[in-house]
């Protein structure tokens, strides 16, 4: 209640503050004129919240403020880029000059260095559109440092605000950059120090990590008040981090770092709102729960997973109508996740449990949504769909599975070696089709296609696609086997004669020395990995005489670095110890030196 109070006064206040303010200015110790007084912003004639300003300013803080009073001022704790609040921290400034731009309704403020060397890329603040510029060292006027808050994606170095001069490379969070080098894959958001160097390329990427674990301890848990359990931090929110966790009738809290010194706990169970030391949280139920927790909200979810002996999928749409479930098939791993390919008319379902209404969930958006318990049918448009569902979040996606027309490759490595629509393929077309397999509409494949070693990972490599057109489109960082996803990258291609197979329901696909025969060892029917998702261990069944002996197995992640690789001498048996691989998808690639095979593998924890 508090905070919302808080809130609406500071909405309150800016709104009048703003309809008054005439000027605004940036005023602190790293200004001209310190403490003492403002210096102004000039206010855009087009939009009249936005101010900007370019100035030399020295290390230390400052804030924004209105009418050059303290009626109305903003600040934050973050650099260069954030959200200033009235009456907020000061902001802190390293020495430099700046195009300052500042919006005094939304309070969003920028300090864009002048600088030869920014980081740009779908992790940065502002994606491929335009870099943050790096501060240069005194020191070393070739090195460069600047910490920013970066999110799951990709990065690279560049010079003077254009891609004439810019350096990438695979390796993270240390590495060689090149010249027009690959983009660097950054795993896991969070606040970095980033390093660079322009004369020799080198680059660090140290996280700024304000809590090295999260766990919970206490009664309830199986430590006791003596050993907590950890949870694990979510790689596309570094605020963000969960587990599944066995608790029974009891107490508990959330503890940073194994150690009391940062503590979490007050609230009500099952979803609150945590303080800093306070009361223990009071668990009724013994079960297993789904726990989140976030440590900048501080809002906390324990979802108990129920122990269902099955879930299925019933309604006029689905093959029992409303008598009679659809049983789907419980992921081995993680049994809150449900699965099941399925035939679906027009009309309307539900998922429920233990073929009984006791347990049932609905939810009123398709394909995708969250189910509650009784809760509305769910409309459903005909067609194929992989349906899954999790049964303690009660997530679902209807994925349709499509049939297409058409499949093709193209690209600048391609046999064209072009895009389509440019060069010689402006007025000609420059797919080059696959063929269908006969028994399954799904699975493509073609023989003797020449591939050129792709040397530009922006313009070059090539890509699938669907009924001549980019609606449908597939890509990857994995050669010469993977799984391409919708709207990937372009698959990075070495100069070759191959046979192609592609599979349009998973993605799969694998480039083959043209000198095999074709064969459909990248179907499931010939290659199962069970369990997949797998925590710790997956088995790898090869069904098929062609692939026999001498087998390589080779894990990619999903920026194509290669993180694991193990040689079995016949297929009989295999089993790879995936218990070191973080949480994600991955692509196992297997080959005995003639025949290339792509799996997608996933891994959970």
């Amino acid at each position: 209640m508090l905070r919302l109070l808080s809130t609406l006064l500071f909405c309150a206040a800016a709104l009048i503050g703003y309809s008054q303010i005439t000027t605004v200015g940036i005023i602190g110790t790293a200004t001209p004129n310190g403490w003492d007084s403002d210096t102004d912003m000039v206010q855009d004639a087009a939009d009249t919240a936005k101010w900007t300003l370019t100035i030399t300013l020295v290390q230390g803080e400052a804030k924004f403020r209105a009418n050059n009073g303290w009626d109305v001022n903003w600040g934050d704790s973050a650099f260069p880029i954030g959200t200033g609040t009235q009456g907020g921290p000061n902001i802190p400034v390293p020495a430099g000059t700046y195009n300052i731009s500042f919006n005094s309704v939304t309070g969003a403020y920028f300090f864009d260095l002048v600088s030869d060397i920014g980081i740009i890329g779908s992790a940065t603040p502002f994606g491929w559109d335009r870099e943050v510029f790096m501060f240069q060292s005194e020191a070393d006027t070739n090195q460069y440092s600047l910490t920013l808050n970066l999110a799951q994606g990709e990065a690279k170095f560049r010079a003077n605000g254009n891609w004439d001069v810019n350096w990438g490379a695979a390796d993270f969070p240390a590495g060689i950059g090149t010249p027009g080098g690959p983009n660097i894959p950054i795993a896991q958001a969070g606040k970095y120090l980033i390093e660079f160097n322009k004369a020799t390329g080198a680059y660090n990427f140290t996280e700024q990590v304000e809590f090295t674990s999260i766990g919970v301890i206490g009664s309830a848990t199986a430590g006791g008040w003596d050993a907590e359990t950890a949870l694990t931090r979510d790689s596309g929110n570094p605020d963000l981090w969960k587990g599944t966790v066995t608790l029974t009738e009891g107490e508990l809290k959330f503890r940073a770092n194994n150690a009391w010194a940062i503590n979490w706990g007050g609230g009500e169970f099952p979803s609150d709102t945590a303080t800093v030391n306070g009361d223990n949280i009071a668990v009724p139920t013994a079960g297993d729960y789904l726990v989140s927790f976030n440590t900048r909200t501080l809002i906390y979810t324990f979802l108990l997973i129920g122990n269902y002996t099955s879930v299925g999928i019933i309604g006029d749409a689905t093959p029992g109508g409303w008598d009679n479930d659809t049983d789907m098939t419980q992921d081995p791993d993680d049994r809150s996740i449900w699965k099941l390919r399925i035939i679906l008319t027009a009309g309307e379902a539900k998922f429920r449990a233990d073929n009984d209404w006791a347990v049932n969930w609905g939810g009123g958006t398709f394909p995708n949504g969250t189910a509650t318990q009784d809760g509305p049918n769910i409309p459903v448009t005909a067609g194929e769909y992989k349906v899954t569902f999790n049964s303690t979040t009660g997530a679902y996606t209807f994925e349709e599975i499509i049939e297409f027309a058409q499949l093709s490759l193209v690209g600048r490595s391609g046999p064209f070696q072009s895009w389509p629509g440019g060069g010689p393929c402006a007025d000609i077309n420059c797919d080059t089709y696959l063929e269908k397999n006969p028994n399954d509409g799904n699975l493509w494949s073609a023989t003797g296609v020449t591939l050129t070693t792709s040397a530009d990972e922006q313009d070059g490599g090539i890509k699938f696609r669907a009924n001549t057109d980019w609606a449908v489109n597939w890509g990857s960082a994995a050669f010469p086997a993977g799984t391409g996803t919708q709207n990937g990258p372009n698959i990075l291609s070495i100069a070759g004669t191959y046979n192609v197979a592609f599979n349009a329901v998973t993605g799969e696909y694998a480039f083959s020395p043209a000198s095999s025969t074709r064969e459909d060892l990248l179907w499931p029917s010939a290659i199962q990995l069970f369990p997949n998702p797998a925590s710790e261990f997956v088995n790898v069944n090869i069904d098929s005489d062609k692939l026999a002996n001498n087998i390589q197995m080779s894990v990619y992640d999903n920026f194509g670095r290669q993180v694991m690789r193990q040689t079995f001498d016949s297929k009989a048996n295999i089993r790879l110890n995936v218990a070191s691989l973080p949480a994600g998808m991955y692509t196992l690639s297997i080959t005995d030196g003639k025949y290339i095979v792509g799996k997608q593998l996933v891994v959970t924890r």
